[in-house]
């Protein structure tokens, strides 16, 4: 067992909004009203966080060192200089792959008992 490997079981489950975070960061950085876009785009809409939910995620898991504030800045011509920008940190990336599998070990069991299967769920 690596020495990051109880650092992360320490993390796990995440809370939803962590967990949507932390999947709208896996591709590009993105400020705050982005992840709250990305988040709802990814889950068509049954995801809609407010922006206290947001922000005290985001300040949480900077503490937590899941994610940090990305020093590159797109050109002020196209973008609001106020807005602070995001990005995962390795252990963040890490934290975001072991509930993944976490929650596709859970998607197999409940496959293997019949609660969901190849028709889609209404």
């Amino acid at each position: 067992m690596t020495n990051s490997a109880p650092k992360i079981d320490e993390h796990l489950p995440l809370t939803s909004a962590v967990f949507h975070i932390l999947l709208s960061l896996a591709d590009q950085e993105r400020h705050g009203y982005g992840i709250m876009q990305e988040a709802e785009a990814m889950t068509r809409g049954q995801i809609r966080m407010g922006p206290g939910t947001l922000y005290g995620s985001i300040k949480r898991m900077i503490s937590a060192d899941l994610i940090e504030e990305s020093d590159e800045r797109p050109d002020p011509k196209h973008d609001d200089e106020r807005r602070r920008y995001y990005r995962l940190t390795d252990l963040g990336r890490r934290i975001l792959g072991a509930e993944a599998q976490r929650l596709s070990d859970l998607v197999n069991v409940a496959q293997s008992k019949g609660i969901v299967g190849s028709e889609e769920v209404v």
